[in-house]
């Protein structure tokens, strides 16, 4: 599986049909993983939501990892979790997820951690606040220099997120990163598919220079 470009992450929507209609306007634009992300949706909205999400992607042909929710990934059949730290022991979500799903784990600043998520069988790492978050506003930076390392290191692919633009994208591409996690500038753009294709040219760019 090519963890490259664009990593769409959802917002927090409660109309399930707007979400669609964005994240298939993501999809469409280009978006190679698909995070579906809702914090103050009760259970009952969350796999419904999860659910639609995942027959959306699979028709796309692209993965959905579930955030933060190892049980909510294993109930709907997602391909992945993402998890952070307050979401329990990353060696037993790897077991449970197996071989063939994805498991991605939050890092923050931390190589250390990283190294970890490495040992327990990680797909991805990774990393961030790199930017100003109005997501996650008091989010610790992570430095510039810090996806170069990882990749050195530790030979996985790297995801950078916070704040992440059209504008400050390229510094972190020309840093390393694999992944760039976006919500609000993808999102929230007047023209999704359009956003998503832009992000997918900077890595094409990078890619031929």
């Amino acid at each position: 599986m090519k963890l490259r470009g664009l990593y769409a992450v959802t917002p927090d929507i409660a109309d399930t049909a707007d979400l669609l209609r964005r994240a298939g306007q993501a999809l469409l634009g280009g978006a190679c993983l698909v995070q579906y992300r809702n914090k103050p949706a009760g259970a009952t909205l969350r796999r419904e939501q999860a659910a639609a999400l995942l027959a959306l992607c699979r028709r796309h042909g692209v993965p959905l990892v579930i955030n933060d929710d190892l049980l909510l990934a294993l109930a709907v059949g997602a391909d992945g979790a993402h998890l952070g730290r307050e979401d329990g022991d990353l060696g037993a979500a790897r077991a449970a997820l197996g071989p063939n799903r994805l498991l991605g784990i939050s890092c923050y600043d931390e190589l250390e951690r990283a190294r970890e998520a490495k040992r327990i069988g990680a797909d991805y790492v990774a990393f961030g606040s790199f930017f100003a978050s109005s997501t996650k506003p008091a989010a610790v930076r992570a430095p510039l220099t810090l996806p170069a390392a990882a990749k050195a290191e530790l030979g996985l692919p790297v995801c950078a997120i916070g704040g992440i633009s059209l504008r400050n994208a390229p510094q972190l591409i020309a840093a390393g990163a694999d992944l760039l996690a976006v919500i609000t500038d993808l999102f929230e753009a007047p023209d999704i598919r359009a956003r998503a294709a832009s992000y997918n040219q900077l890595f094409s760019v990078r890619a031929i220079s």
